[in-house]
């Protein structure tokens, strides 16, 4: 598939953590891997300070975005956001949450202005920005506020794909007891229809099936062991197949993930967060990415955190980072 003719937007994450670190790796194996022509959104001297650490030498363009394509092949394109961040590897500082705020605000607005292709974010450390007075309860929602229009706040979906699973909770970054109370058949409902349409559309699957669990064990055992599947999972689905959407469930959820089942299907949609993310951080921990389905633009994201406690000792993965730029890509291509 060929790739787009805009770059990613790459947001630095927290500058305290991995981000700088797999950025620059991912770079360093542009060629050999055949990358998407992608730009930073951060602060060359970070980025340059990082190299250093980490015993790289590597070319840095401060450019726009629209010289980001031109600069990729012989430099690490570095496009200036304006807060400059002065946290060192592990240790974040005053600076990380508006360095890492900047970044992702100038991404979207980049990309929903044609100047990139898609959106690519780092890992952020939630709990920096909160002290900084974050009201969010992570990237997929701050995200969907940006990408409001009049008011209109869209639905995020969120989505941790691989070559080998892709799986989507319904409810995300709730503890479990908010997860039951907001578990509706409207939002089963909604939440389907979204992944639906996203692998029609970005994915090319022309029909796609979709396993939806229970909630309960071994999907309530006709009721004994919970109600949710026969009061709310159970309408929901009948509103699915009622639209030809090929929605199967509830299934038990302790059964829907060993390798024969996963070949019946091309997503599955679970009711809460763990569910769904334990199974494909089991399977496919290094290569999985994080999709943000149901927003106006394309974005996906590493499937790990800030990994402090490595931040600036080379020893940081790139391939999840690798595989969100090489996915964003391909989605991006794939958009009519």
């Amino acid at each position: 598939m060929a790739a787009p003719a805009k770059p990613l937007a790459l947001t630095l994450g927290e500058p305290a953590g991995i981000g700088p670190d797999i950025t620059i790796a991912a770079w360093l194996r542009r060629r050999e891997l055949g990358l998407p022509a992608f730009y930073l959104l951060g602060d060359d001297a970070l980025i340059a300070q990082r190299a250093s650490a980490l015993g790289v030498d590597i070319r840095i363009a401060a450019v726009s975005p629209a010289e980001a394509a031109a600069a990729f092949t012989g430099a690490l394109p570095v496009v200036a956001t304006g807060e400059h961040a002065t946290a060192a590897p592990g240790k974040p500082d005053a600076s990380s949450a508006p360095a890492a705020l900047a970044s992702i605000r100038q991404a979207v607005s980049d990309v929903r202005a044609g100047r990139a292709s898609a959106v690519v974010t780092n890992p952020i450390a939630k709990s920096v920005l909160y002290r900084a007075g974050f009201r969010h309860p992570g990237h997929t929602e701050f995200l969907a506020e940006l990408a409001s229009t009049d008011g209109h706040v869209p639905q995020p979906v969120m989505m941790l794909w691989s070559p080998r699973l892709a799986v989507v909770p319904v409810t995300i970054h709730v503890s479990l007891r908010d997860a039951l109370a907001q578990l509706t058949s409207d939002l089963i409902v909604s939440t389907v229809r979204i992944v639906a349409t996203e692998l029609r559309s970005h994915f090319g699957i022309a029909r796609p099936r979709i396993a939806i669990s229970g909630l309960n064990p071994h999907a309530g055992e006709d009721g004994s062991l919970g109600h949710e599947e026969q009061t709310v999972i159970a309408p929901a689905l009948k509103a699915l197949r009622n639209d030809g959407i090929d929605a199967r469930g509830p299934l038990p959820a302790d059964t829907m993930f060993h390798e024969a089942a996963r070949d019946t299907y091309d997503c599955a949609v679970c009711m809460y967060h763990d569910q769904a993310l334990i199974p494909i951080k089991t399977v496919a921990f290094d290569d999985a990415v994080n999709v943000t389905l149901g927003l106006p633009f394309i974005r996906t994201s590493p499937d790990h955190g800030t990994a402090f406690d490595i931040a600036g000792t080379g020893k940081a993965n790139p391939a999840s980072l690798i595989a969100a730029l090489k996915l964003a890509s391909r989605m991006a291509a794939a958009t009519p």
